[in-house]
């Protein structure tokens, strides 16, 4: 039962499709895949829909973004209720608003010499939430840079000159807003996050799991967050983050494997066991 849990489809920032997603996932050898789609659950059903037809079982997932003053926290959730009244409540108002930030952002880059047309970069996103990955995109349509990691180094990275902030969610609202939607709450990439202080106060509000194997983790910090796994209690999750080819992250479909031992662990944790 191989399995990526992180995969992100056109329904947020990915370049891929839900039914493109499960198809690429079959010929990668995974049985089992995650949809976590940012501040959103519109991918899930079309993807577990054609993974019932060709074998891959499609877990119901979603990433939700926080901020502290230093660093971004994202908070993963699996075996959600995508049709749960407050998660979908929630979500509407974080997709309102990461429009409302495309034009915040948009206006930064402007005042930079980069003349943006917001309505481009939401034409890009199309169904997706939109986000930095596909401001990232028109940047690089518009000639004025050379790569995605030129967009987010120069201009749009966390406190970077251009960055907007996302919608003030915390990160126990974001666990509360998974377990009140019957989901597992894991820690997303907490390397990437390089804020470890955090997480014990994660566990208090019912964080269940961390992301120890992930597309960029090396395997020195792989063996940290195992051992942070272990000292805390915590169920062990990974996954590539693959958004698709040539957008900036260019991780691989199925380069996280997890064994069936963790996937069972996790459906257990779903059950509550």
């Amino acid at each position: 039962m191989p399995a990526d849990l992180h995969i992100h489809t056109t329904f947020s920032d990915g370049t891929n499709t839900p039914e493109e997603i499960v198809k690429l996932a079959k010929k990668a050898g995974l049985t089992t895949i995650a949809i976590t789609d940012h501040d959103g659950v519109d991918g899930i059903l079309p993807a577990q829909k054609n993974g019932s037809e060709i074998g891959v079982e499609v877990i119901a997932g979603i990433e939700l973004t926080t901020e502290t003053t230093d660093t971004e926290i994202h908070i993963l959730g699996y075996f959600i209720d995508r049709q749960n009244p407050k998660l979908l409540s929630a979500t509407t108002k974080i997709r309102e608003d990461r429009c409302k930030r495309v034009f915040k952002i948009c206006e930064k880059l402007k005042k930079l010499g980069i003349d943006l047309d917001p309505k481009k970069v939401l034409s890009i996103s199309g169904e997706g939430a939109p986000g930095r990955p596909h401001v990232a995109r028109a940047m690089l349509d518009a000639g004025y840079i050379k790569d995605f990691k030129e967009a987010f180094r120069g201009y749009i990275e966390f406190n970077g000159p251009a960055y907007v902030s996302h919608y003030k969610l915390s990160a126990k609202e974001a666990i509360d807003l998974i377990r009140d939607a019957g989901g597992v709450a894991v820690y997303g990439h907490p390397a990437v996050s390089n804020c470890d202080d955090v997480i014990p106060d994660l566990v208090a509000a019912g964080l269940a799991g961390i992301e120890a194997y992930y597309s960029t983790h090396r395997p020195a910090q792989t063996e940290h967050y195992l051992k942070l796994a272990e000292k805390y209690g915590l169920l062990v999750t990974g996954g590539s983050d693959y958004h698709g080819e040539r957008v900036g992250k260019e991780s691989r479909l199925g380069v996280i494997q997890l064994p069936d031992e963790l996937i069972d662990k996790l459906k257990a944790g779903e059950n509550g066991q």
